[in-house]
């Protein structure tokens, strides 16, 4: 079982999809798709001279969140894995299926398409990372599923709570295992890799994101759908942290 691509979902309220449609579109230099689903839920971000690898979704329960999508060219198969690993089937579509993790995370396992393209880096950043944030108590465990599943190089973070799964090559996201400081549910969010965070930030603000907080080398907003995600200190071009003394951590969050 190989994963061939992925997708980073940002899942926002049904109603603000329209504001998550602009604001993402704007922030990745994409246009958007046909709407499809059911209900026009699923649209994809579409870059100019690479395949995509964002898409967004109108969510009628919560707030939100983000998931990411396996793509292969066996869904049966990594369904089988994934259950094998401890995840939970959701849904069975066909040729493509919703599950969830042990500690209750969804994501999809779909059909490869043939993507290999990245995008590319857009004014100074690049949506590049989905992560994690697992409550203490799930942690080892977690991490152990994801590692399993996807068979991806694991990592030590640049701090204690953090561990990277960085994938082959090639491939557009990595994912960022992050241990929460309390037990709540676990959720996920987008993360960006940018080269300034200041000036990401001031594009993103002139958008019409917020900050909501801020870190050691990251900062928390809140896009106009109401959306937490990332703005990260890392080269966009490779995701690691820039050289310096945090170079043994270079791939971490």
């Amino acid at each position: 079982m190989t994963i061939r691509w992925t997708y980073a979902f940002a899942d926002r309220p049904a109603a603000r999809l329209a504001d998550a449609c602009a604001f993402w579109t704007a922030v990745t230099g994409t246009r958007l798709s046909a709407f499809r689903g059911d209900r026009g839920e699923f649209v994809t971000l579409l870059p100019e001279g690479a395949d995509p690898s964002g898409k967004l979704q109108g969510v009628t329960d919560g707030a939100g969140g983000a998931h990411i999508d396996l793509c292969t060219e066996d869904v049966r198969e990594l369904t089988g894995r994934a259950r094998q690993h401890g995840a939970a089937l959701v849904a069975d579509h066909g040729d493509w299926a919703v599950l969830r993790s042990p500690a209750g995370l969804s994501f999809c396992a779909v059909p490869w398409h043939g993507e290999t393209v990245r995008p590319p880096v857009v004014s100074g950043s690049r949506l590049d990372q989905v992560c994690l944030d697992i409550p203490p108590s799930r942690y080892d465990s977690e991490s152990a599923f994801w590692a399993g599943l996807t068979g991806w190089e694991r990592l030590p973070g640049s701090r204690p709570e953090f561990t990277v799964l960085r994938p082959p090559a090639g491939l557009p996201h990595r994912l960022l295992l992050q241990r929460l400081d309390e037990d709540r549910p676990a959720s996920a969010h987008l993360d960006l890799a940018c080269a300034d965070i200041p000036a990401v930030r001031a594009r993103h603000e002139k958008l019409g994101a917020v900050v909501a907080s801020e870190g050691a080398h990251w900062t928390v907003m809140r896009d106009p759908a109401g959306g937490l995600y990332c703005l990260t200190g890392r080269d966009p071009e490779t995701g690691g942290l820039p050289a310096g003394p945090a170079q043994g951590a270079a791939d971490a969050g």
